[in-house]
């Protein structure tokens, strides 16, 4: 990393590192004590633990960097319908969206914390996920679902991760990227390719779904789930993609977002048409893609989302407890008092460098995906 990020890594890191430890700990101590009797007050208490953690991340965006959203120059719109604009975060939905950039997920945290239901947002994740330090342990106790993209071995762990959710206490969203990986030219070529041998429509601006996961969930939650939302992210062709380390650098990006929600009851009853259903989708998403590509916009209502000052409150009360403990803890132990003290004071700066590199290595990892890799994903779907 070049010195200048390193300057900015490091008081971030700290603060995001040092606040999640302390924020996993609790959610540890809670797992143990508390969930066994209570599972729905733990659910409860967790989603305002997760709050606390996920909000340094949106303030990064919405704060730090200043990425403009979501479907005009300044910030806090989405494109949606009257219906899906009063309903989101309403009540339970199952989320799917095209996967455009390296922070699609984050992007989801924030129309969530917008809608009021970002500590109860859920995603399906790659099973490596959850080992990332902090974030991917808060994932964990979050009950987000990891997968390791081998049906084979995924089938009996994501229904069983589905079917917890009925008794889930307040309003969630699960998020599924149905396209299993994200839209690379490469994986777009290999999708191509299969749609040819297929006598599929080919794609331009998607991947071709992967559906049985979805199939899965729709047959699942039909019960308890009241509705799906579409989601289509795209980024301006001016704009260049936000990408973890562009928002680290305070970087701005342009995102634009459409939701369009659909009734569960709506859909069809047998495993075949919602797989259809889903393929359709995203015909329907490309043909739309196509359309904002030419026109620079989705040419529907805008709706305001704001930019909350929420997020800001938490890190500058976060910034501002750590920095006093800190302060007792180096005035206690003397520290920096030693040679001994300032070479383990480095070190330990030096890690928390190299954490956030990981972090920030980590949400690029797919872009090392190969089209014979994409080529396998697409047919095993």
């Amino acid at each position: 990393m070049a010195i200048p990020l390193v300057l900015v890594v490091l008081p971030l890191g700290l603060l995001f590192l040092l606040s999640g430890l302390i924020v996993n700990s609790v959610q540890a101590v809670l797992f143990m004590s508390i969930r066994p009797l209570s599972k729905s007050l733990y659910r409860r208490i967790n989603r305002f633990l997760a709050e606390l953690l996920w909000l340094q991340l949106i303030w990064l965006v919405d704060w730090w960097a200043g990425v403009k959203s979501f479907n005009s120059n300044s910030a806090g719109t989405i494109v949606a319908d009257q219906e899906t604009y009063q309903l989101t975060g309403k009540k339970h939905a199952l989320i799917i969206s095209n996967h455009r950039s390296d922070i699609d997920w984050l992007i989801g945290w924030i129309l969530a914390q917008r809608s009021g239901c970002l500590g109860s947002t859920l995603a399906i994740m790659k099973k490596s996920s959850k080992f990332l330090p902090v974030i991917g342990w808060s994932m964990w106790f979050a009950e987000y679902l990891f997968l390791e993209r081998s049906w084979a071995k995924d089938e009996n762990t994501l229904k069983w991760g589905l079917k917890r959710l009925q008794d889930f206490p307040r309003s969630f969203w699960l998020a599924l990227f149905v396209e299993g990986t994200r839209f690379m030219p490469a994986k777009l070529l290999a999708a191509q390719e299969y749609a040819a041998s297929q006598g599929l429509p080919a794609p331009r601006n998607v991947l071709i779904p992967r559906t049985k996961g979805f199939v899965s969930a729709v047959s699942i939650m039909r019960d308890f789930v009241p509705a799906i939302c579409d989601t289509t992210v795209i980024i301006p062709k001016d704009s260049p993609a936000p990408t973890m380390l562009r928002i680290l650098k305070g970087q701005s990006s342009v995102v634009h977002v459409r939701i369009k929600r659909h009734a569960m009851s709506d859909m069809p009853k047998s495993d075949e048409d919602v797989s259809k259903w889903c393929t359709d989708i995203f015909v329907a998403k490309d043909a739309l893609l196509d359309k904002h590509i030419a026109i620079g916009t989705f040419d529907e209502e805008i709706r305001p989302i704001g930019r909350p000052i929420k997020s800001l409150l938490v890190v500058l009360s976060w910034s501002c407890l750590l920095l006093f403990g800190a302060y007792r803890f180096l005035q206690w132990t003397q520290l920096l008092s030693t040679w001994k003290g300032i070479i383990l004071f480095v070190a330990g700066l030096g890690l928390v460098t190299g954490i956030m590199h990981v972090f920030i290595m980590f949400s690029q990892s797919e872009r090392s995906s190969s089209a014979r890799a994409a080529r396998n994903q697409v047919k095993k779907g």
